[in-house]
């Protein structure tokens, strides 16, 4: 790891900075070394940083605490990745609130085709164990290159993990707390084992954070943001599911919940997901993967001759041209691949539908007609 990347980790410890004013101060700054570089009087001049950040920033020394965390990186084989390196997830970078950097233990790829996250209660019912179950069995029938995402927590969270390594499907574990233990404990042997099978640990958390309870509701917008879509399976009236379905939704992402019995504890909170419209009810995998366009065996769509005679803004073709390559693709992957904002890219895919050469699909999925 280079001195880079030591600025880098240093960034994120620099008191009361916060992901979306550490990525302002790397983007006028043009990089994390320049960012400790920089003079205090430029540094008040960065929009949302003001006085006493610029002065937390050249008066704190937090480069001690970064060496100490390269160090443990390396002696323990974990990756840091930085949020506008190739290998840090995609549909991550794209939420606002994305961590700077990204501790990996393990050599997970962040960037399949699709990518779920499931979650649940911590007191998972012998029906919420067993629609996990069959659910990931479904999914690993399909032959889907497909990641489960999960907080490796007690009830449904572990379960998912499980299911996924029974049936030969990588998964990943968001941790709210350093890589340097697991926690629960008892969960220790499946986390190695996730590692193990190309699967990873992964947290933003520095190695022996204290465990914290508010530490939770930050590690669910890793779980959210990571994935294509987020499954619940059981929750109480309020726990960490539902915050985490908040937080998909609140990231234009797609959120589905499996209905349980009227008056179940454990059913509430996914009834009531559906009941408000913020989750749409599935009963199986059909169910998703007609939701989502999944369906089995469909192919990609054919290369599509654009329609003669249409004028096309360069952003227009850019998007058209980036679909005849891609074939279909989510809205927060255009805007990825495109460099464009979501703002921006909602409209042109607007007017390209207009124009009849885009198709719009469920799952917010875009490809030519």
């Amino acid at each position: 790891m280079t001195d880079d990347m030591l600025s880098k980790i240093a960034i994120s410890l620099i008191p009361g900075i916060g992901c979306i004013n550490a990525k302002a101060l790397i983007a006028y700054c043009g990089s994390a070394e320049q960012v400790f570089k920089e003079k205090e009087k430029m540094l008040r001049q960065i929009p949302g940083i003001g006085t006493v950040l610029a002065h937390n920033i050249v008066s704190t020394n937090v480069r001690p605490r970064a060496e100490k965390e390269m160090e443990f990186l390396l002696r323990n084989h974990i990756s840091a990745r930085f949020y506008l390196d190739t290998d840090y997830p995609e549909r991550l970078r794209a939420c606002p609130d994305a961590p700077i950097v990204l501790f990996v233990k393990g050599e997970a790829e962040m960037n399949f085709p699709k990518v779920l996250s499931i979650v649940g209660t911590r007191h998972a019912t012998d029906y919420g164990k067993q629609l996990v179950g069959q659910f990931v069995a479904s999914l690993a029938e399909r032959g889907y290159r497909l990641t489960i995402v999960s907080g490796l927590a007690y009830g449904i969270d572990i379960h998912a993990h499980r299911a996924a390594l029974k049936y030969g499907l990588p998964t990943i574990g968001v941790m709210a707390h350093g890589l340097e233990t697991v926690y629960p404990g008892l969960h220790t042997a499946t986390a190695n084992e996730m590692v193990e099978q190309k699967g990873a640990l992964v947290t933003d958390f520095l190695s022996h954070s204290t465990i914290d309870r508010k530490n939770f509701i930050r590690r669910n917008r890793i779980i959210a943001g990571m994935a294509d879509a987020t499954i619940v399976v059981e929750s109480a009236q309020k726990g960490g599911a539902l915050v985490t379905a908040e937080l998909a939704n609140s990231y234009n992402r797609d959120v589905f919940a499996f209905p349980g019995k009227v008056g179940d504890p454990y059913s509430e909170g996914a009834n009531f997901l559906i009941k408000s419209n913020r989750a749409a009810l599935i009963e199986s995998v059909e169910d998703l993967e007609y939701a989502m366009n999944w369906e089995k065996g469909k192919s990609q769509p054919d290369a599509v001759q654009p329609r003669l005679f249409v004028d096309l803004s360069p952003e227009q073709q850019q998007v058209v041209d980036l679909l005849r390559d891609e074939g279909e693709l989510a809205i927060d992957i255009i805007c990825i691949k495109t460099g464009l904002a979501m703002s921006k890219v909602s409209p042109l895919l607007l007017e390209l539908e207009f124009e009849g050469l885009v198709k719009g699909l469920p799952g917010k999925v875009f490809r030519l007609k």
